[in-house]
């Protein structure tokens, strides 16, 4: 019973809208108000400056990491720490503290399979990083990423708590992506709006 208390623990920190708070604590304005829509690093940067959306970032990252250190420290069962990291990125899309207007979930997954694996979080890194550089498509990019990271960490021998942590997040950020498929991006260095042919 108490095993279950993780994974919710995991969502109530994935649910803390950091960059929500942030921008309306330095600019006054909802960050969901503005380019994509989504409570982000990138909006929170075009709103309230790189300093703030790194501050953001890493704080995203920590509620990733947070409860699932704890999962693994206090529990160590692999399918508690995965539906910790889970529960925690859907937190982050579908906070229950912003209206379930979240954000996307990259950095809470990071800091959640960080919190599993370093070796595993650098793989998932490199795998998003390569398919963005790839298709130069952000959403396009992290859907496909959700979907292949789990294989790409099978391929690497990584196949404990950090696989189905992967998995399930993955799975989790692929469907989140799916929205901004078709996406014109304008921000930050990937983000162009592209020109019309002739």
């Amino acid at each position: 019973m108490t095993n279950i208390l993780f994974p919710l623990l995991g969502y109530l920190f994935g649910s803390l809208p950091f960059s929500i708070w942030v921008t309306r604590f330095v600019k006054n304005v909802d960050v969901r108000d503005a380019g994509s829509g989504h409570a982000t690093t990138t909006n929170t940067i075009r709103q309230a400056g790189f300093g703030w959306g790194a501050l953001v970032l890493v704080l995203d990252i920590a509620k990733g990491f947070l409860p699932t250190w704890l999962a693994v420290r206090y529990s160590g069962e692999v399918w508690v720490v995965a539906l910790t990291v889970t529960f925690a990125v859907v937190g982050h899309c579908w906070p229950v503290f912003a209206g379930f207007r979240g954000g996307m979930g990259l950095a809470t997954t990071g800091g959640g399979i960080l919190a599993v694996s370093p070796l595993g979080f650098l793989i998932c890194l490199g795998t998003l990083i390569l398919l963005v550089l790839v298709i130069r498509h952000a959403a396009r990019a992290s859907v496909l990423a959700g979907l292949l990271v789990a294989p790409a960490l099978w391929l690497f021998q990584i196949r404990d708590a950090a696989f189905w942590a992967a998995l399930g997040a993955g799975l989790v950020i692929a469907v989140r992506f799916l929205i901004d498929w078709n996406r014109q991006y304008r921000e930050l260095w990937l983000d162009r709006e592209k020109k019309a042919d002739g």
